[in-house]
């Protein structure tokens, strides 16, 4: 039940969005080239971040840097 307080949790840090080429998936309509984004997430692949749509999703890494 994570998920439902995700929005709620501690930031964990920020990042900056760096690029959104996306080989199968559309992230141009969820991310902003040079926004900054809240980590409310991390796992080894991904950061769960609120995006522009104002909802939370799991974006792979390299889209992002510290």
């Amino acid at each position: 039940m994570i998920h439902k307080t995700w929005n709620e949790n501690k930031t964990l840090k920020e990042i900056k969005c760096v690029n959104t080429d996306a080989e199968k998936f559309t992230v141009t309509d969820c991310l902003t080239v040079g926004k900054t984004y809240q980590v409310k997430n991390e796992t080894e692949e991904f950061y769960f971040v609120i995006d522009d749509t104002g909802k939370m999703g799991g974006f792979y890494k390299n889209y992002f840097e510290e």
